[in-house]
């Protein structure tokens, strides 16, 4: 999958809801990812999140996934009722920056208003927005081993 870099200015600055909609796997397999309208707050809710992470990481990050119409979310094997569905997650990396889990430290230590911060597979952060945000933190690195609560190592010692 190719991620698309989008600096400080690309989000906070001149916002682009056409970036959080890119899809390779939708442009491949001729799916229209454009979100209906009613999504927009929630779309803006996202970038305005994702501003202030690259402002914290202070470096650019890359995005490989953000809003996925339902045809997209099966198509990549996306969770049922995903977050993403609805306009309010990423999947993002910051090499500038860290690792992923170096990443979700630097997110769980700041004051930003997440709804879930996930290190997915060793490989990229998901992070989410919501109204309500929960700041709940979890960590994926296999499907057998499931969900774990908080940054872990992949070895299972928990950071946060």
């Amino acid at each position: 999958m190719t991620s698309t870099t989008y600096s400080l200015d690309a989000i906070a600055t001149n916002p682009s809801i056409a970036a959080l909609c890119h899809s390779d796997t939708a442009l491949a397999r001729g799916i229209d990812n454009s979100p209906p309208h009613s999504l927009l707050p929630n779309l803006q809710r996202l970038q305005s999140g994702l501003a202030a992470i690259q402002n914290l990481l202070g470096s650019a990050i890359s995005i490989s996934s953000g809003y996925r119409c339902d045809e997209l979310n099966r198509a990549v094997g996306g969770v049922p009722g995903s977050q993403h569905q609805e306009g309010l997650a990423a999947d993002f990396e910051c090499q500038g920056f860290g690792s992923p889990i170096e990443i979700a430290l630097a997110i769980a230590d700041s004051a930003i208003a997440f709804d879930q911060l996930i290190v997915e597979f060793g490989r990229w952060v998901h992070i989410s927005f919501s109204p309500t945000p929960r700041r709940q933190m979890l960590t994926i690195y296999s499907s057998a081993r499931g969900y774990q609560d908080g940054i872990v190592t992949e070895d299972g010692r928990r950071l946060a």
